[in-house]
């Protein structure tokens, strides 16, 4: 026996399906779906157009460690993001040591542990995914600044489906006319032949300025006489607009090991009913190979498109494990919604 009768994309691929699904909001608006190739011609923008992407470097990740991306701006591809892992020289050895004793029970152990490493990876792909879909979210665009280079993909949001509120039509104003502003924002959709988004997403800091608005809890008491709480001004808004809050939260770990929110507060988001795009996933190099090329590569897809590839070295003898994908948001439904700043 070998390392790779252990460790192999097969065995890694079955690891990662066997874990639990977790669901969040941002992959039921934008769903995992598939395509050839590494174009952008199906990620639409507002009016089914194309959208425009700049790129040079991208790295964030769920650890602190460097992530490449790569994107020919001409040929408008997909970003690239890609990284890898040598296992450890002391689990290696512990591998060999307890393969020689024929001992399961402390191979097990150890593979737990590698593979725990592998999941980091896997974990660290989706965060990708996640960071675009939730500023997708909050601002109809993806921008992601960083000391490497930026990512930048303008989704082409109408200018009139966006307001920044200023002075004391602030929500964070307690006399703010929060009703009102959400009325015309669905009016505004309505005017242009969408349907009335009945949906709205915001944090919970930026609820708070909802369920603090004198004149909402004014209306509130005035009907129940009861203090106001979370659940009455979420019935008050589904009663009185025909819309739902949902309440976004989630954090990520940045570059520098920092723990940094997924979601602003202070922004507010109008969506319809249903899935709002796709997160499409690109064929990588690896998969490509796989599918098209010689197969040498050890390889094996998860999560709709993630690929995990793993390679024999021989100097130390170990198994280099790289996990890649290309992966970009479309925004089919983006003219439905409406993005408004609300306080600063």
């Amino acid at each position: 026996m070998n390392l790779q009768d252990f460790i192999n994309a097969n065995e890694i691929a079955l690891y990662i399906k066997n874990l639990p699904l977790q669901v969040t909001l941002d992959k039921a608006l934008f769903p995992n779906d598939k395509q050839l190739g590494m174009e952008l011609e199906v990620a639409k923008g507002a009016k089914q157009r194309s959208v425009a992407l700049r790129m040079s470097t991208f790295d964030v990740a769920v650890k602190p460690r460097t992530l490449k991306a790569d994107i020919n701006i001409e040929k408008k591809e997909m970003p690239f993001f890609k990284e890898s892992v040598l296992i450890k020289e002391k689990d290696r050895q512990q591998m060999l040591l307890a393969m020689k004793a024929n001992n399961q029970e402390l191979v097990n152990q150890i593979l737990n542990q590698i593979f725990g490493n592998y999941k980091a990876l896997v974990d660290g792909a989706e965060v990708q995914a996640t960071r675009m879909r939730a500023q997708l979210l909050q601002s109809g665009e993806i921008k992601i600044i960083t000391d490497d280079g930026d990512v930048v993909v303008d989704y082409g949001i109408p200018s009139d489906h966006k307001e920044v509120l200023a002075g004391t039509a602030k929500w964070s104003d307690k006399t703010a006319n929060i009703v009102g502003d959400i009325e015309r924002w669905q009016n505004t959709l309505v005017a242009e032949g969408y349907a009335k988004p009945n949906r709205m997403l915001m944090t919970q800091k930026t609820f708070g300025y909802i369920r603090a608005n004198a004149a909402i809890e004014s209306e509130i008491k005035g009907i129940s006489n009861v203090v106001v709480t979370d659940k009455l001004v979420k019935n008050y808004l589904k009663e009185k607009l025909e819309i739902e809050v949902g309440i976004l939260n989630g954090v990520f770990t940045a570059e520098d090991g920092s723990t940094m929110n997924l979601y602003e507060d202070n922004k507010v988001t109008l969506i319809p009913q249903g899935a709002l795009g796709k997160t499409m996933y690109g064929t990588t190099p690896e998969e490509a190979d796989k599918i098209f090329g010689s197969s040498k590569l050890d390889t094996q897809i998860v999560n709709t498109g993630v690929a995990i590839t793993t390679m024999a070295k021989e100097d130390p003898v170990t198994v280099e494990t790289k996990v890649s994908q290309l992966v970009l948001p479309s925004f089919e439904r983006a003219d439905e919604c409406f993005f408004a700043t609300v306080a600063e």
